[in-house]
């Protein structure tokens, strides 16, 4: 028998950021509310298993003080960057995100620089980044239109890795039940996946609370322009749902990584492991995707928790 792991791989880690970077390390960053950590690993099922070293931490009553939300580590022009998500203790409308750099080749080395925050047209949570055809583009959950809806998917394009240049374009909103269930209507959490000549933004769609908390997708060819809202087909159900017969509700805010000999691709997200539970009890889990004959993913069906999984190819 082959090696095999269990989920959860982290019992209190929502909003689960990993990333591979080159040289195969994988990093991994959670919300901790107050701080900000990092794990790294040479591979995916242990990453959790070793000490994560905290990286920030807030000082004083600052507009990044408080709730410190859904980082992500990304490697740009041979930097390091941290995007996170924080307010000063106020409601929805201080909400911003932040970006931090760092110099050195291994992120557990050297100073975190606080480049302030990304001044986006609304405020908002949730910030990633991609490159694609030699230009950055920044993506985020923006507040601004209650109470039609809570939060929608807004790309826009970057000037540097801390700085957006131009309009802020709508590309997704919550306008269909499955987007609207918890109490309010939520389009947040986007994460970029690429195959077969498109580029899929996943999103997380309702209240993350709610057992109804799951993915949507919008698709769009690395040919068109990711700028024109046109460019994006929305898929009208979730991808990736609560399945009650696993035992797995509010599967979401998700990110994508490749195994180590980059033969499997794996998704990282968070879920609840008992209906009604809420969002306190979301732990981390991955588990491997494959594509169908259209080459879109097939995310399939979570999987339920502590049952023996193979590992990622390679590991």
């Amino acid at each position: 028998m082959g090696k095999t792991f269990m989920n959860p791989l982290l019992e209190n880690g929502a909003d689960p950021w990993m990333y591979k970077h080159e040289d195969g390390t994988y990093y991994l960053m959670v919300t901790r509310q107050g701080r900000l950590d990092l794990w790294k690993s040479d591979n995916m099922t242990n990453i959790a298993s070793g000490n994560p070293k905290t990286i920030w931490t807030p000082e004083g009553t600052g507009s990044n003080s408080k709730n410190l939300w859904a980082p992500e580590i990304h490697y740009i022009n041979k930097k390091w960057y941290i995007y996170y998500t924080a307010n000063d203790g106020g409601g929805d409308s201080t909400r911003k995100i932040f970006v931090l750099e760092n110099e050195e080749k291994d992120p557990f080395e050297g100073t975190w620089m606080d480049k302030g925050s990304i001044i986006t047209e609304y405020a908002g949570l949730d910030g990633t980044v991609f490159e694609h055809g030699g230009e950055l583009y920044f993506l985020y959950a923006g507040y601004g239109h209650f109470p039609e809806y809570g939060s929608a998917i807004y790309i826009a394009k970057m000037a540097n890795p801390w700085t957006i240049e131009g309009e802020n374009v709508l590309l997704s909103k919550p306008t269909d039940p499955w987007e609207m269930q918890g109490g309010m209507a939520i389009n947040e959490g986007p994460a970029i996946l690429r195959g077969y000549g498109k580029i899929f933004l996943v999103f997380s769609a309702s209240t993350c609370w709610s057992d109804d908390y799951s993915l949507g997708m919008l698709t769009c060819s690395e040919q068109d322009d990711v700028m024109n809202p046109k460019s994006w087909i929305k898929a009208p159900n979730p991808v990736f749902h609560k399945s009650a017969e696993n035992q797995v509700f509010g599967p979401g805010h998700n990110s994508f990584v490749k195994s180590p000999d980059d033969k499997e691709y794996w998704i990282v997200y968070h879920a609840i492991p008992v209906s009604g539970a809420g969002s306190a009890h979301r732990s981390t889990r991955i588990q491997k995707f494959g594509w169908d004959d259209q080459g879109n993913p097939d995310f399939g069906i979570p999987v339920p928790l502590h049952v023996q999984i193979d590992v990622p190819s390679g590991e």
